[in-house]
């Protein structure tokens, strides 16, 4: 069972990213503050769940959270500071953004950046462990993949409905076949024998 807080004397927010190793489209963070007595049995890590469940949670994670904010970093400033920092840079927008300041943060995975004078905790594989960490992966995620979807509209070759951006062997087919466009991230390998493409 997830844990509802580290510390339950402290505004905790849990954070997440979704799409860090995609191919194209921005990366999506979302910062999310649950009650101490929220309770899903649904909840839990955004890639153990199907699609149908998460977007069953989203609502009930935006009704029932006591603040929750996502944010993105598009693919051209992801070429020029890196993933890592995008997605840094990604959830400290999320945490801003929150109309409750935290009083701590739990971060998923083991890099991070401080913001401000809050204190956080790197948490490997954070969205099983905690609630707030989860919720917050199910909102990136969802919000991440209904903007896929939307760029799918203008860009039908690269299938994003499907693969939402991963490095699928039809992504590539298409990569390889159209070129790039400029949601995709130039600074990734693309193709296999290339090392990067020039747009």
């Amino acid at each position: 069972m997830l844990k509802s807080y580290s510390d339950k004397t402290r505004i905790e927010a849990g954070c997440d990213e979704a799409g860090r190793g995609c191919l194209a489209g921005p990366v999506f963070a979302a910062a999310v503050i649950l009650p101490p007595t929220f309770r899903h049995p649904l909840l839990n890590d955004s890639k153990q769940i199907s699609d149908k469940v998460r977007k069953q949670l989203r609502p009930v994670i935006e009704q029932e959270a006591l603040a929750w904010y996502v944010s993105r970093v598009e693919a051209a400033e992801i070429d020029e500071i890196n993933i890592l920092q995008a997605s840094i840079l990604a959830m400290h927008q999320a945490v801003k953004g929150l109309a409750l300041t935290p009083q701590s943060l739990l971060i998923d995975g083991n890099r991070f950046r401080p913001y401000g004078k809050i204190p956080h905790q790197c948490i490997i594989g954070g969205d099983g462990k905690f609630l707030s960490i989860a919720a917050a992966s199910v909102l990136a995620k969802t919000y991440r993949d209904d903007y896929m979807d939307e760029l799918h509209e203008s860009y039908p070759h690269y299938c994003w409905d499907k693969n939402k951006g991963y490095g699928t062997l039809k992504h590539r087919e298409a990569i390889r076949t159209h070129g790039p466009c400029p949601h995709h991230r130039l600074s990734f390998r693309l193709l296999p024998d290339q090392l990067k493409i020039e747009f």
